[in-house]
């Protein structure tokens, strides 16, 4: 005698089969893992029941772009970089990595404009670093002839801020 199985019983059957037991570490993994999300975690390290682990979130890669910044143009039509430091006498240049910006604020003025006179301690710029806004002083009396970065753009430092002569 043959036992035929309809549909309908090979459905029961296959959900009376026992589920895959999951590994008591393979949980303990997938909790540590939702905390780290929850928490926005970079790194975390569970040290318990002679089971050491450490999950750590791997962070893009940061890939520097070339940006060719107002070069000169030359007789063939195509763009030669001409160093902003040659182009200028003397130039401030900026003292720490960061955002530059003009003014205390983005509605508020800037320190200085083009053509002003400076004093030696003058604000004339700020850079944000870290959620860190430092002061750029002048360090001499001087008139800012040229500003040479655009307000809110990432500076680093050595990069020319402002043209400048002295007086």
């Amino acid at each position: 005698m043959k036992k035929t199985v309809t549909k309908k019983a090979a459905s029961k059957v296959a959900a009376k089969k026992p589920a895959v037991k999951e590994s008591p570490i393979l949980k303990d993994v997938k909790q540590l893992y939702g905390f780290m999300k929850d928490n926005n975690l970079d790194t975390i390290e569970y040290d318990q029941k002679g089971l050491y682990l450490r999950l750590v979130k791997a962070k893009p890669a940061v890939v520097p772009v070339p940006v060719n910044v107002g070069g000169a143009i030359s007789a063939s039509g195509a763009h030669a970089v001409v160093p902003v430091q040659e182009q200028y006498k003397e130039v401030i240049k900026s003292s720490l990595m960061g955002i530059f910006f003009r003014g205390s604020t983005p509605s508020a003025p800037p320190f200085i404009k083009e053509g002003a006179r400076v004093e030696k301690g003058d604000v004339i710029c700020l850079i944000e670093a870290m959620k860190v806004f430092n002061e750029m002083r002048a360090e001499f009396p001087c008139v800012i002839k040229k500003v040479l970065v655009e307000n809110g753009k990432p500076v680093k430092q050595g990069d020319a801020l402002f043209a400048i002569e002295r007086v």
